[in-house]
């Protein structure tokens, strides 16, 4: 059974917006959490957001706040990631995480569920 399903990547400038899709199955969306993380080429899975089910807690890298925004929808079971003002260092494949038992928001060891990603790419 597929658990999480991205989509939304795309080629972008720098400035511009997009906006990441992760469909989910009923189990995975009714997880404690559900995060986006990024990995960079050479570089470590990073978090970027994460958005608890209990009282919808929201949490954020200090990289992205105040231009991404983490939001789900209960009606079709997506995740959104918002991403404005888009930079260079956006770049990179973004992952959708969920069921997370163990460590902090922004640990991928602790997400038991995984989608493929989508794959963002931010020019200068």
């Amino acid at each position: 059974e597929v658990h999480l399903v991205e989509s939304g990547g795309d080629s972008v400038q720098a400035g511009g917006s997009l906006r990441l899709s992760c469909a989910a199955s009923d189990y995975t969306y009714a997880s404690n959490s559900l995060a986006w993380f990024r990995q960079s080429p050479g570089k470590e899975r990073m978090g970027v957001a994460a958005i608890y089910r209990r009282r919808g807690s929201t949490y954020y890298a200090d990289s992205v706040k105040g231009r991404f925004v983490i939001s789900r929808d209960n009606s079709t079971k997506t995740v959104y990631l918002q991403m404005n003002n888009l930079q260079p260092e956006d770049t990179g494949m973004y992952y959708c995480a969920a069921d997370r038992d163990g460590g902090t928001w922004d640990q991928s060891f602790g997400y038991a569920y995984w989608g493929q990603g989508t794959q963002v790419t931010v020019s200068s």
